[in-house]
């Protein structure tokens, strides 16, 4: 824990360099965080560091203010590695360095699947100064011919979603990357969540990490309101509909999904009952989650539908609302998941949609998070008199996926063996230079 007394140091109390401190100042960002208190200097002495906190905290800047700092210093590039796990959190993690990066003329480049390989490569070979990437298409770069990316020199290593990336769906690609990596070298890592695995991580260096963690392991912040609404499966859409037509009429909000199916579907389903909203969600193309993002965000539509690769790091300080359509099986999903709203000292609500199948997983969130829900009362009756105008927007949102062959593009390309398969598959059956191109 952070000692009470760093609650009155300044940026420049925290040994940044004024033009870091000028820099945030044209962003109307005076004051430290919690965090940033407790990691900056410790990041600007030398030391591993470990952090952990509440969503929306400022996790982001806590470790790209000192290494721009360091990078000031002694410029030269590859610098710094940014690994996360999902292709959104990486332009937003590059933006931030973009915007605090002003003063030194940064190089940087975001290096995830979905866009052109030989761009990337282009841009690989210019040596920037900070690379945000996803581990997979990282690797394919790495895998496509000899030093393709050199990180020998690399000074900062960072795993935002520290937890996510340590987990097995990453573990073969993160050990490629690890053995192109110096031995010498500074590894950060940040979580809204520590576990296990962070905590029993093995560093480059013997000196023990520096460790800060504000929160407990399934924590959210105190004015995020949540609720949950007991519904039979049988008519969730119908009071999805009137939730949004009644309850959360004018609000901008975000509503999770489990699956890209149940994603596209309600987003037809919407735009039928005259919702305005756009989707989110891994089978669709980078430039469409991009510009799905951007009329989010740039409130030209207020209901945003996502799955969970939108649940990590998004900063969208103006979301009032999350809804779970679904819930989700891991209560770490869940805290991600609602962690989009109530985002830097603002208040939020999330409520989740709890059917007669979720009673168990419901109770297991609220077991980890020691905190109980409370239930959104709904008159039924007002429901049901929406039924037949959402069962009629229901056949025309399930007709629009046949008609498109929705996901019928992903199931082709892997019986055809195209979709990327793990690291240490690939590795064995390669037969060329040329890494598999990312789908």
């Amino acid at each position: 824990m952070v000692d009470k007394t760093l609650s009155k140091q300044s940026f420049k109390d925290l040994g940044l360099d004024p033009w870091l401190v000028e820099a945030l100042k044209s962003l109307s960002i005076r004051e430290p965080t919690e965090i940033q208190r407790a990691c900056i200097q410790p990041i600007l002495s030398g030391r591993d560091v470990i952090g952990s906190a509440t969503t929306g905290s400022g996790k982001t800047a806590a470790f790209a203010l000192p290494i721009l700092q360091k990078l000031a210093e002694d410029p030269y590039g590859i610098f710094a590695l940014v690994l996360t796990p999902t292709r959104e959190l990486a332009f937003q993690i590059a933006e931030q360095f973009r915007v605090l990066g002003t003063g030194i003329n940064l190089k940087q480049s975001v290096v995830v699947g979905g866009l052109d390989m030989m761009t990337q490569a282009l841009e690989l070979s210019r040596r920037p100064h900070v690379i945000v990437a996803t581990p997979g298409r990282l690797v394919d770069h790495i895998n496509s011919s000899t030093n393709a990316v050199n990180l020998k020199r690399l000074r900062f290593l960072v795993l935002d979603e520290a937890d996510r990336l340590l987990d097995d769906t990453f573990a073969d690609d993160l050990a490629c990357i690890l053995d192109q990596l110096p031995k010498q070298r500074q590894t950060l890592l940040f979580s809204a969540t520590m576990t296990p695995e962070i905590e029993s991580l093995n560093f480059s260096t013997t000196a023990k990490p520096f460790t800060y963690q504000c929160n407990t392991r399934f924590d959210t912040v105190d004015k995020l309101d949540q609720r949950y609404l007991f519904i039979s499966s049988t008519v969730r859409d119908a009071y999805l509909a009137y939730l949004l037509r009644s309850r959360f009429e004018g609000k901008t909000m975000i509503i999770f999904t489990g699956k890209c199916r149940t994603c596209e579907r309600l987003r037809i389903m919407l735009r039928e009952l005259g919702f305005k909203s756009t989707a989110l969600h891994a089978q669709m193309s980078q430039n469409d989650r991009i510009g799905s993002l951007a009329k989010f965000k740039g409130g030209i539509v207020p209901i945003l539908l996502a799955t969970d690769v939108g649940s990590r790091g998004l900063d969208i300080p103006t979301v009032q609302v999350v809804l779970n359509y679904e819930l989700p099986a891991d209560a770490t999903d869940y805290i991600h998941r609602v962690g989009r709203t109530a985002r830097a000292g603002r208040g939020g609500l999330s409520l989740s949609l709890v059917t007669q199948h979720d009673i168990n997983v419901l109770l297991n969130i609220e077991t980890k998070m020691n905190k109980k829900m409370q239930e959104l009362e709904v008159e039924e009756n007002d429901v049901l008199e929406m039924l037949n105008e959402v069962s009629l927007a229901q056949r025309v949102a399930n007709m629009h996926l046949v008609d498109t062959n929705f996901g019928q593009k992903r199931n082709i390309n892997r019986e055809k063996g195209q979709v990327r398969a793990p690291y240490s598959k690939r590795r064995k059956t390669a037969e060329t230079d040329q890494a598999p191109k990312r789908t």
